[in-house]
């Protein structure tokens, strides 16, 4: 049987007490209001007892990076009423282990894992929410589909039983406030997404925004942050 985490440090605590302040400034000034944003904790090389204070103060959104790092925190993570998103860039040959560990993918990018993920999906008898990741910058070290791309991609995921597309993510190059160029862009697009009423869809979310930019990225229309610096610290 699991160990109940101890009571969450107040360090933790009060960064989550002043990122939900934060949030919540953000939301109203762009004219929505707490309830409207998803804050995800990214849980990258976080041990899963400090995930589990996270999960006790609140936060019902996990984001994880790394297959085998997931897999190995996994059994730990007291997370009954937590939704758990990957993030990372998932190989193909790494879907299979996670297809029924996890509530969405955010990180798809091209055809071929779009297939992966339909496939593994029919076998396991469910259909997987996912969000499409836009290299909204152009920027070749980074994943994601190109801009110009991504109405092929859409038409392509569209007939994915398996699959419903949910939205959109991106990682912009800049950090700050520099950003709202780029996380304006996205929202024009998923906008632009959700106007066509694309087959086999239901596009709610925006998923841009982490520790150094989530305000910025809030005011120009996300509703899903990605925080982990601001919330549990600096990495080791």
């Amino acid at each position: 049987m699991r160990e109940r985490p101890p009571i969450p440090d107040l360090d933790l605590q009060e960064n989550i007490r002043e990122i939900r302040e934060r949030v919540e400034s953000a939301a109203e000034k762009s004219g929505r209001s707490f309830k409207d944003i998803s804050i995800m904790a990214v849980t990258k090389t976080v041990p899963p007892q400090r995930v589990n204070q996270a999960i006790m103060c609140g936060i019902s959104l996990l984001g994880e990076n790394r297959v085998q790092e997931y897999l190995e925190k996994y059994p730990f993570y007291e997370k009954e009423d937590c939704s758990v998103h990957f993030i990372g860039r998932l190989q193909t040959n790494k879907v299979r282990y996670i297809v029924d560990k996890i509530d969405m993918v955010e990180s798809v990018d091209s055809l071929r894992l779009a297939q992966e993920l339909e496939k593994r999906c029919a076998l396991a008898g469910k259909r997987m929410d996912i969000l499409l990741e836009v290299n909204i910058g152009a920027e070749p070290t980074k994943s994601g589909v190109l801009q110009e791309n991504l109405p092929e991609l859409i038409q392509a995921v569209a007939v994915l039983p398996h699959l419903r597309l949910s939205g959109l993510m991106a990682i912009p190059p800049l950090g700050g406030k520099e950003n709202a160029y780029y996380f304006s862009k996205m929202h024009d697009l998923f906008l632009d997404i959700q106007a066509k009423k694309i087959d086999n869809s239901d596009v709610r979310f925006l998923s841009m925004g982490m520790s150094n930019d989530f305000e910025t990225a809030i005011a120009c229309g996300a509703n899903i942050v990605r925080l982990g610096t601001i919330l549990f610290g600096k990495r080791k």
